[in-house]
């Protein structure tokens, strides 16, 4: 999987004060020369579903705007380093009851530009375990999963370890359907490697806090895709020009598929059910979320 191109400036981000108020970034860049980074009244890093409070939305279904920020670009990419695997099971929950480590939930949305909610993006997760380690042999400690009708995930796992040159991260892919796959890593606030880490990207801390014996962090992603408003009221009539060549034929990995475009496997028909490019590991019947039968 490719990296997405890196966001590039655009006008809006040379507006003035009076037209654009202060980023998230802006402010995370003055902290960190204070030496902390900026919280909200309630205690955490801005979320872009904040924008939509202050805009009068309505929940994770936000109004529309004419861009979908909490003060901020999309989601900043970062490397993938080397200890990504492909083909990775579809779990929303990387742990068993006897795994080791201080239990983690990560939770939030995925957006659009517009601040609108994506359905089934796909999030892929891989992290060290909590003596820092990364599983090369198994999947332990990776998972994917798509985003819900309301553009939200869910990852059950544990704090991941530490390991020499890096503070605490998480890795993940998320690709909006038919989308580019952004790549990029989410931090911890308050971990004093974050002041080392070469790596380190404060536009791209969760908030956390403690619950129990465990901890809940949040984070929300904003792909560079472009959203249209919503509109008053859904389409009645069918495009005027359907594509008269999907692909189709034997599922193949590494073709790009589309919404309704019928291929067979193992001598059966299956129908797409969401844009993605196709990797080994999702042939139709491993993936129930991209392919039905029919």
């Amino acid at each position: 999987m490719d990296n997405g191109t890196p966001h590039e400036a655009n006008a809006s981000d040379q507006e003035p004060d009076d037209r654009r108020r202060i980023s998230r970034k802006g402010l995370l860049k003055a902290a960190i020369v204070a030496g902390a980074a900026p919280l909200l009244a309630g205690g955490g890093v801005a979320l872009a579903r904040d924008a939509a409070s202050s805009a009068g939305g309505d929940g994770p279904l936000l109004a529309p705007t004419p861009q979908c920020d909490d003060g901020d670009d999309p989601t900043p990419p970062q490397m993938e380093g080397p200890y990504f695997k492909p083909n990775s099971p579809r779990r929303t929950s990387l742990v068993t009851p006897g795994t080791p480590g201080v239990p983690l939930t990560v939770s939030g949305y995925v957006f659009g530009r517009a601040c609108r909610p994506i359905s089934g993006a796909l999030l892929d997760f891989w992290q060290a375990d909590t003596n820092g380690s990364y599983d090369m042999a198994q999947y332990a400690f990776r998972g994917h999963q798509f985003t819900g009708a309301d553009g939200a995930f869910s990852l059950t796992t544990v704090v991941p370890g530490l390991y020499p040159g890096r503070t605490r991260h998480i890795h993940v892919k998320a690709q909006a359907p038919g989308g580019r796959i952004l790549t990029t890593q989410l931090y911890f606030p308050g971990e004093p490697r974050n002041n080392t880490d070469a790596l380190f990207d404060p536009r791209l801390l969760m908030n956390v806090r403690s619950v129990g014996n465990g901890r809940q962090g949040s984070f929300d992603f904003v792909l560079d895709v472009a959203q249209t408003p919503r509109p008053t009221d859904p389409p009645t009539d069918p495009p005027t020009n359907p594509p008269t060549n999907p692909p189709g034929g034997t599922w193949a990995a590494g073709t790009s598929y589309r919404a309704g475009d019928r291929v067979t496997y193992g001598g059966v028909a299956y129908r797409c059910r969401q844009a993605h490019q196709a990797i080994t590991g999702w042939e139709p019947p491993n993936v129930p979320a991209l392919w039905e039968r029919g």
